[in-house]
């Protein structure tokens, strides 16, 4: 779920600045504000690379090891809505520039991230002030490149970081641990995940749907501010996803907790469908891929979209095979 949170964030705060008038470009950039705060919760994940140091001495696999070691810290402090409700404008004084007053903006914006550390030592412990540092770090780093490069101003930049941060717990509640959304106060809102069906394989099809969603809609964001059309930006080469649905009959029905065959296996047909060519180059005999020269953004942009309506159908094609044919009754 990790490029959804960006990626939804980014989606609304730019169709929202185009509905609000504002010209395409800054709307773009406000929405890629927003996206790369809506990131920045997910910096915790980084302890989870210790675990790794399991994988290396052969104990366990990577992977196991990994998600392990997240689940120390992971989506707790810097998944909050309250640290996100601080956090926000804090981001948004030390994007102040050009007054009188941005050092001393800077400064109340500085000590407000030092004392989410402080708490965060307070009520988690060491490892979570570590992660919250890292947090409190990225935020300022995306804060301080938005009030130099781009031309929005401190108040845009804390709402798209309000935005930003408060988007993306929830697209968290169906995989894995819920997050802790009112750290430091009480208990988590939900006890567990959200399920969206009994069946463990259907609910990872559904998680998956809707990361789909949210790619989706970045894309419709960029399309309308760009002024193209979808429709005719999919090359129909995307159908051939649709082949995907016997995979359902073939192998293991995946679940959150074993679904690496099913993830990459279903967007290695999204990229076949969508980076290489249908005919083989003259020359070599070879398939070529549309990255084989320099590429252009509406190149680009054809191939990504064909490589997600090649993932949606060969989804929907997987799940029709899976719920009439594999499925118990």
């Amino acid at each position: 779920m990790f490029i959804g949170h960006a990626l939804i964030a980014f989606a609304v705060a730019a169709l929202v600045a185009d509905w609000r008038g504002w010209d395409r470009r800054p709307a773009l950039i406000a929405g890629g504000v927003a996206g790369a705060f809506a990131a920045i919760p997910d910096i915790d994940v980084a302890y989870a690379l210790v675990g790794l140091a399991n994988a290396a001495n052969g104990s366990v696999g990577a992977p196991r090891a990994f998600w392990d070691a997240s689940r120390a810290v992971h989506r707790s402090v810097t998944h909050s809505l309250v640290v996100g409700a601080v956090a926000a404008p804090a981001f948004g004084l030390l994007a102040v520039n050009g007054s009188s007053y941005h050092r001393l903006a800077r400064l109340a914006g500085s000590a407000l991230l030092v004392a989410l550390v402080a708490i965060a030592f307070v009520f988690g412990g060491p490892l979570a002030a570590v992660v919250t540092g890292l947090f409190v770090v990225s935020g300022a780093f995306v804060a301080t490149v938005s009030a130099r490069w781009t031309s929005l101003s401190a108040p845009t930049v804390a709402v798209a970081a309000f935005w930003g941060l408060w988007s993306h717990p929830w697209g968290d509640l169906v995989t894995g641990s819920p997050p802790d959304l009112l750290f430091p106060f009480g208990s988590p809102v939900f006890g567990s995940r959200v399920v969206l069906h009994s069946d463990p394989t259907l609910h990872l099809l559904g998680a998956f749907a809707i990361e789909l969603a949210a790619i989706w809609l970045a894309f419709v964001a960029i399309c309308r501010l760009t002024d193209r059309s979808i429709v005719a930006t999919i090359n129909r080469r995307a159908a051939v996803g649709v082949a995907y649905g016997v995979a359902a009959l073939a192998v293991t029905p995946p679940t959150l907790e074993v679904s690496y065959h099913f993830v990459y296996s279903i967007l290695a047909v999204g990229f076949l469908c969508g980076a290489v060519r249908g005919t083989p180059a003259p020359s070599t005999g070879r398939f070529r891929t549309y990255y084989s020269g320099r590429p252009t953004f509406s190149g680009t942009l054809e191939v990504a979209l064909t490589m997600l309506m090649a993932i949606t159908l060969a989804l929907a094609a997987y799940a029709t095979v899976y719920i009439f044919l594999v499925a118990p009754a």
